[in-house]
């Protein structure tokens, strides 16, 4: 397989299990304007991982949700927004590599939308797989963005 300039060869299940642990460190000044003083939690891909494992078939969470829980879980003040953001993504496309290579129980990447319902366009397949998905699990989705009986998104 020819290496595509500016690309990783590393797969992306193999950057989920990179051997990481979770940090928890104060927040810092430029943070604190926007969330408050405390600790923050860095936590590592696998443990994102495990919060979406966590979200049931026909229920959705919005990333702030998961970042919550692990919060709680460790009992910080808040979970790191920028390095959840990347882990959510290699949590996707390694759940996609395990889906390509016929791996059941595959980590459900796709319940996990924005807060006002929007689907991800950055997740394996953009938005028209990831509605799909939500699709099967018996979402209705319109014009990007998923709808729920109760017009909310559920708690992980």
């Amino acid at each position: 397989m020819p290496q595509v300039q500016g690309k990783s060869r590393t797969s992306w299940r193999a950057k989920l299990y990179k051997p990481t642990r979770p940090k928890m460190v104060p927040i810092s000044n430029a943070m604190a304007k926007r969330f408050g003083q405390g600790m923050m939690l860095i936590p590592t891909a696998l443990e994102l991982d495990a919060m979406i494992r966590k979200i049931p078939r026909g229920e959705v969470s919005t990333l702030a949700q998961v970042r919550s829980r692990l919060a709680r879980w460790y009992k910080v003040d808040l979970t790191c927004p920028l390095v959840s953001g990347i882990y959510l993504r290699i949590v996707a496309e390694a759940a996609e590599e395990d889906q390509l290579a016929g791996r059941p129980d595959v980590t459900p990447f796709w319940r996990v939308v924005g807060d006002d319902g929007k689907l991800n366009p950055k997740f394996p397949g953009g938005i028209e797989a990831q509605a799909r998905h939500l699709r099967e699990e018996g979402h209705r989705v319109e014009k990007g963005k998923i709808f729920t009986p109760d017009s909310a998104v559920t708690a992980a």
